[in-house]
């Protein structure tokens, strides 16, 4: 199949760029897969595995544009990763990695990434994010120090990591876009990426999310599950899909993550790093991607979602 992808982004990441982490990682599974990729994506990107086609931001995103007029005539099928709000001359998906704004309409062919995230606007499709374990380090020897590792905003639960540390005297790294002030035993390391943040995941005895909004997806999650770290996480949004007791805790509030915290370390790397690589791994999303697409161009219609096997019984 020859599957044209799009992002507005330049390619790969620069700083953190969770969505773009995702869209490099569709391109390399589904060529890992054996499929040509051709990439729409704006100027200075380098992706190997596809062909790129540079084109500025402004253009693609344009809701003027016409997109088919990019595509080259023989791709099977687009997939955008950013909103398109009609109907394409040729079949399309897309993917939503954010929240809609209250009221929003979804847009046609959307795919969401998480089963909680496409049931909260009344989709029962979704395709879990993946990532490229070969990205990660897996260490199965931890360090002393939990890990903070997303925006410094509330909604992100931070506040609650820096208490915990403060209230148990635990060692913590918070990686971030800006400086607080933090006591002796909390060390702040400005945002990070690449080899350093692959460094602090794999040494950390655990990450925190104590996300305080429904998380999409939560990709750190994966990010850290790659890296052998258990992870602490509340039950918002897409985490109770990603987070087995198994792989972390999932708590409703601080003091049940700082008692979780005392026992995070009974958690195997060994499993952690199975478990990303069976549900979260790059070839098992564009897998499911596929899934997607050949639905799409033999029925008119996208498929429901695959959720996580331990969710099979839940309502």
């Amino acid at each position: 199949m020859h599957v044209a992808v799009a992002s507005h982004y330049r390619l790969p990441a620069r700083g953190y760029g969770g969505t773009e982490r995702v869209v490099v990682a569709v391109v390399r599974g589904l060529a890992a897969l054996g499929h040509r990729v051709t990439l729409l994506a704006a100027p200075g990107t380098r992706v190997p595995e596809a062909t790129v086609i540079e084109v500025p931001p402004t253009r693609l995103i344009d809701p003027a544009a016409d997109l088919d007029a990019l595509v080259p005539r023989d791709a099977d099928i687009l997939h955008t990763h950013f909103p398109v709000q009609r109907m394409l001359r040729r079949p399309f998906v897309q993917t939503f990695h954010g929240n809609l704004r209250e009221g929003g309409a979804v847009p046609p062919n959307n795919i969401f990434v998480s089963r909680d995230h496409a049931r909260r606007y009344g989709s029962d499709v979704f395709v879990y994010n993946g990532l490229d374990p070969r990205d990660y380090i897996y260490r199965p020897g931890k360090g002393d120090y939990d890990l903070f590792l997303g925006r410094l905003h509330s909604i992100k639960g931070y506040r609650w990591a820096v208490a915990g540390a403060k209230r148990t005297g635990r060692r913590l790294i918070v990686a971030g876009g800006w400086r607080p002030s933090f006591r002796r035993n909390i060390r702040y390391v400005g945002r990070v990426d690449g080899a350093k943040k692959a460094e602090l995941l794999a040494a950390a005895r655990c990450l925190w999310v104590p996300a305080l909004w429904d998380e999409p997806f939560g990709l750190t999650t994966i990010e850290a599950l790659l890296s052998g770290t258990p992870v602490l996480g509340t039950r918002r949004g897409a985490l109770p899909e990603v987070i087995t007791p198994e792989v972390g805790a999932l708590c409703d509030t601080l003091e049940e993550m700082m008692a979780a915290a005392a026992s995070i370390q009974t958690r195997s790397p060994a499993v952690c790093r199975a478990h990303a690589e069976r549900y979260f791994s790059h070839h098992v999303m564009a897998q499911e991607y596929l899934r997607m697409y050949r639905s799409l161009l033999e029925t008119g219609r996208l498929p429901a979602g695959r959720a996580m096997p331990h969710l099979a019984t839940a309502g």
